[in-house]
């Protein structure tokens, strides 16, 4: 009797584990490492700060992950001064001055992975869920970061990776 109880119990967690396993994660990953995952939600809040390599100021773009847990939808974007590569036309969206900021809001960029990458004097950081990983502190500049959905499944291979790569 014990022995089935037990059993059970085993099966009823590894089934609960196999789920979760199997939900939608948001992976922050980089090019050697898994920087952060957490289970993905519909409206999830990302974050991505840079200093524009050409004007030299801030540039802060938030994201949410969509309905369907597979993509990242770019909303806003806000900056400190016009320059080259930042959104200001009407087709972009609703454009605004709020102080002395300009927002482009309203964006709705639809992207199924983004792949970034840390450069001098930019300052890449990437908040997820609140928790803010600072990746210009901690990689060189050129180091790619991909930030993306995926089973959590995956996770345990980018761990696998990151852990035995040493040893193939």
């Amino acid at each position: 009797m014990f022995k089935g109880i037990c059993r059970l119990l085993l099966a009823v967690v590894l089934a609960a584990a196999l789920w979760h396993a199997g939900r939608p994660w948001l992976f922050v990953a980089g090019e050697d490492q898994l920087i952060d995952m957490t289970p993905a939600y519909s409206g999830m809040p990302v974050d991505i700060r840079f200093i524009h390599s050409v004007q030299k100021t801030p540039v802060e773009e938030y994201l949410v992950v969509g309905e369907d847990l597979s993509e990242l939808i770019l909303q806003r974007t806000r900056y400190h001064s016009f320059g080259v590569g930042l959104p200001f036309m009407e087709s972009d969206g609703s454009f605004y001055q709020e102080g002395d900021d300009f927002v482009m809001d309203n964006m709705n960029r639809r992207f199924p992975s983004l792949s970034l990458r840390t450069g001098v004097g930019t300052q890449l950081t990437v908040t997820v869920g609140g928790e803010a990983h600072y990746l210009y502190r901690f990689h060189p500049p050129g180091y790619r970061v991909d930030i993306f959905t995926a089973p959590g499944f995956y996770g345990l291979k980018l761990v696998f990776q990151e852990r035995w790569a040493k040893f193939f």
